[in-house]
C-alpha cells in the first residue's frame, strides 16, 4: 500500500497512536473499530461505519476482552478499575471512561503512565491501573485508570475516585454520563459476525495489520472507539 493510500485509510478510519500494553509494547499502534464480517483463520475482517472494509490479522497471542454496561455502583470499595481521563489544572484527572475488571485481572498494568500523543498534538492522556482507595461526590475534565476501588460515595452530577496502586494515587472524577464498562475475558467465539469490535493493530512491513489485543461488545454493545 502506497504512503499517500495509508493516510487516507487512516483518516477515513480514525486511527490513534496508543501504546499496547504487551506483545507490541513500546511500538504505536492503530485503534480500528468495526463490526464483524467474517473470520477466517488468522484473519479477521471489519466494516467501518462508512461501509468500507479493512482485514486485520490475528496474533497468536491475542487478547480478547468482552465489554458490557454497567452502572456507576459497580464503582464499589474494593474493585479493580480502568479510568480513561486527562489531567486537570486542580491536579484531577477527568474520565471519559471506566472500566471494571473481574478479579482474575486484579493488578493488571498496574500504576499511572501517559499515553503517546495523537499526531500533532502535545501529550495529554494517561493511563492508570489501580485499586479505588476513595470516592465521594465532586466536579470534573483524558487518561486510563486501570485500579481497585476501595471506596465510592455519590455525588451531585459526578464521582471522584481516589485510585491507589504501589508507589501512589490519583485522584479522578467521573462525570454522569461516563461510560462505565464491566471487562472480562472471552475466547474467539464472540467474534460474530455482527459483533461491535475495536482492535489495536501494528502495520507490518508489507502493509498488513496485526493485532494482539481486541476488544469486543457483549450482548450486542458497541465499546467506545
Amino acid at each position: 500500500m502506497r504512503a499517500n493510500a495509508w493516510m487516507q485509510w487512516f483518516a477515513v478510519f480514525s486511527l490513534s497512536c496508543l501504546f499496547a500494553v504487551s506483545g507490541f509494547a513500546q511500538t504505536p499502534v492503530a485503534k480500528i473499530s468495526g463490526d464483524v464480517v467474517r473470520v477466517d483463520g488468522q484473519n479477521l475482517e471489519l466494516r467501518a461505519k462508512d461501509g468500507q472494509k479493512v482485514r486485520v490479522e490475528l496474533s497468536d497471542h491475542l487478547r480478547l476482552n468482552a465489554r458490557s454496561p454497567a452502572g456507576a455502583d459497580a464503582l464499589k470499595q474494593q474493585a479493580y478499575v480502568g479510568a480513561t481521563a486527562v489531567p486537570q489544572p486542580d491536579g484531577t484527572l477527568l474520565a471519559s471512561e471506566v472500566h471494571v475488571f473481574p478479579e482474575s485481572m486484579r493488578g493488571t498494568a498496574e500504576g499511572h503512565r501517559l499515553l503517546p500523543p495523537e499526531p500533532g498534538k502535545e501529550p495529554k492522556s494517561t493511563m492508570t491501573n489501580a485499586t479505588v482507595s476513595g470516592v465521594t461526590g465532586g466536579k470534573g475534565t483524558s487518561t486510563m485508570t486501570n485500579a481497585t476501588v476501595s471506596k465510592v460515595s455519590p455525588g451531585d452530577n459526578a464521582l471522584t475516585m481516589t485510585l491507589s496502586y504501589p508507589g501512589g494515587d490519583k485522584t479522578v472524577v467521573v462525570p454522569q454520563g461516563t461510560p462505565i464498562m464491566k471487562t472480562e475475558t472471552t475466547d474467539r467465539s464472540a467474534l460474530v459476525p455482527g459483533a461491535h469490535v475495536v482492535a489495536y493493530a501494528v502495520k507490518q512491513p508489507d502493509g498488513s495489520l496485526l493485532s494482539d489485543r481486541v476488544n469486543v461488545g457483549k450482548d450486542g454493545y458497541a465499546p467506545p472507539a
